[in-house]
Formats: structure tokens, C-alpha cells, sequence
């Protein structure tokens, strides 16, 4: 994808180009860069990801730690609730109602609120406190004074990067990815996220602006062409973030995923 997005995109068409680079040319990144509706939809994805990825961490984690507590009476009910929403939902249409209601139409509200907490991620936060936090040392903390708040945040929290690691990840892909949301609840174009300029490109083919100035001096051919290397671009574009944090998080995902899911 990567060699597609800056060798030529007749050689890309025509199957030329396997691995390597085939007369390398820039005119898709230089399209992107120019077209503003992109930059804009690339601002307010960022914004979505940061803003929501913070709000799902501190909602599972303030549900996971209460539940992976001996002394939390009542624990078994609210994790059977919890369970409970995962096989039953209201839908689309009650949820669209409830968020118009709520007057969070065509604002950020709409795509960071609904989808503020997710009860799988809670049941994995929840088993790694149980199972790779000792019960004891927490009962240590209570003895020398803390009180629940300051368990999490100097005991539990500093022991638990490995799944923190993993939520964010988590939490992060699944907003950067989502459109259906801003799909539904959003009709400003200034507020699209990135995901919708991209659908718009690679399914339903609107590469008009990003083809104007030129257009009428180049024949249909070359618009194709343009096109294509767009397409390619735009995917690496898209994804390169996701792709420079993951190194940073692999050494925590990896471990946090297994202790998380097995031992549960």
C-alpha cells in the first residue's frame, strides 16, 4: 500500500508495480495536503480520539475497580447488569432519539458520550485488578489510610500500565476507525472526522474538489490516474498514527491481553 501511494499509478494499474516503487511521484500526497476538507476532517478525528479514548479510560476504570473488590457488596448483581446490556440493546432508533433529546446532535457529545464506556473492555480491566493486583496489597494501603481513591490512584493505577496500555489501544483504533456515528448524529462537514472524507473517496468516488484548477486542462485519463493515487495515499494517511502508536504499545499489549483474558 505503502510502495502504491508514491509509484505511478499507471504502473499500479496496469499491475506493474509488485513490492518495490515504480517511478516514484508524490501527486497524491499533494493533493491531500491541498485539499482542506481532509486537513479538517484529519483536526477533528485527533480531537475525537484524545477526547473520547480519556473518556472510556476513566469510565472502565472507575466500573473495573469497584467490581474487582472483595468488600463491594452486590458486585455479582452489577456485573450480571453489566453483562446484560451486551446481548440486549435498544437499537438505533431509541439511541437516535435519546441523543437528540439530549441536544448533542451535530456536536462532539454525540460521538464520545454514547460509546463513553464498553462492558467487555470493563471485564478485562476487571480481571487484571483482580488477578495481577494482590488483594493483599491493598488491604496494606487500607491499613496505613488510604481511602478507596488513593488505593487506585498510587497503588492499583502504577501497577496496571500493561492494561491501561491496552485500553487505550483499544479505545483509540476504535475511534480513530469510526464513522457510522458522525455518519448518523453529525451534518456539518467542518465537524466530519477524517473516516467520513475517506468513505466518501474510496466508496463513493467525490474526488471533484480535490481534482479542481487542473481538471479542465487534463483529459479524463489523468483525472483516473489521480484519482487512484489518492485512494492510496489517503489509506496510508488515514492509518499512519495508529501505526506509529502501536509500537510504543506492544511490549503492555501484549502482556495486558493475556492476563486480562485468560485468567478470566
Amino acid at each position: 500500500m505503502l510502495s502504491a501511494s508514491v509509484s505511478d499509478p499507471k504502473a499500479v494499474i496496469e499491475g506493474r508495480m509488485w513490492l518495490l516503487p515504480i517511478h516514484p511521484t508524490s501527486v497524491g500526497y499533494e493533493k491531500i495536503l491541498h485539499n482542506r476538507e481532509v486537513l479538517i476532517g484529519y483536526r477533528n478525528t485527533i480531537l475525537y480520539t484524545v477526547i473520547g479514548t480519556a473518556i472510556n479510560l476513566a469510565m472502565t476504570v472507575f466500573a473495573a475497580f469497584p467490581l474487582s473488590r472483595r468488600d463491594f457488596a452486590g458486585r455479582g448483581v452489577m456485573t450480571a447488569f453489566l453483562v446484560f446490556t451486551m446481548f440486549f440493546g435498544g437499537g438505533l432508533i431509541p439511541t437516535y432519539l435519546l441523543v437528540r433529546d439530549l441536544h448533542m446532535i451535530d456536536t462532539l457529545w454525540a460521538l464520545v458520550i454514547p460509546n463513553a464506556v464498553s462492558v467487555y473492555n470493563i471485564i478485562i480491566m476487571r480481571t487484571f485488578f483482580q488477578t495481577g493486583i494482590p488483594h493483599e496489597l491493598q488491604e496494606a494501603a487500607s491499613i496505613d489510610g488510604c481511602g478507596n481513591l488513593q488505593t487506585l490512584r498510587k497503588i492499583v493505577l502504577p501497577l496496571s500500565m500493561p492494561i491501561i496500555a491496552v485500553m487505550v489501544l483499544f479505545y483509540s483504533v476504535g475511534h480513530w476507525n469510526s464513522y457510522f456515528n458522525a455518519l448518523i448524529y453529525l451534518s456539518d462537514r467542518h465537524k466530519f472526522p477524517l473516516q467520513l472524507f475517506l468513505r466518501e473517496i474510496l466508496v463513493k468516488g467525490e474526488m471533484d474538489e480535490m481534482l479542481q484548477g487542473g481538471a479542465a486542462m487534463i483529459g479524463q485519463d489523468q483525472q483516473i490516474l489521480d484519482a487512484e493515487a489518492i485512494k492510496y495515499a489517503i489509506v496510508i494517511v488515514a492509518n499512519l498514527p495508529i501505526l506509529l502508536l502501536y509500537p510504543f504499545l506492544q511490549k503492555y499489549f501484549v502482556k495486558g491481553v493475556m492476563i486480562g483474558a485468560i485468567k478470566g
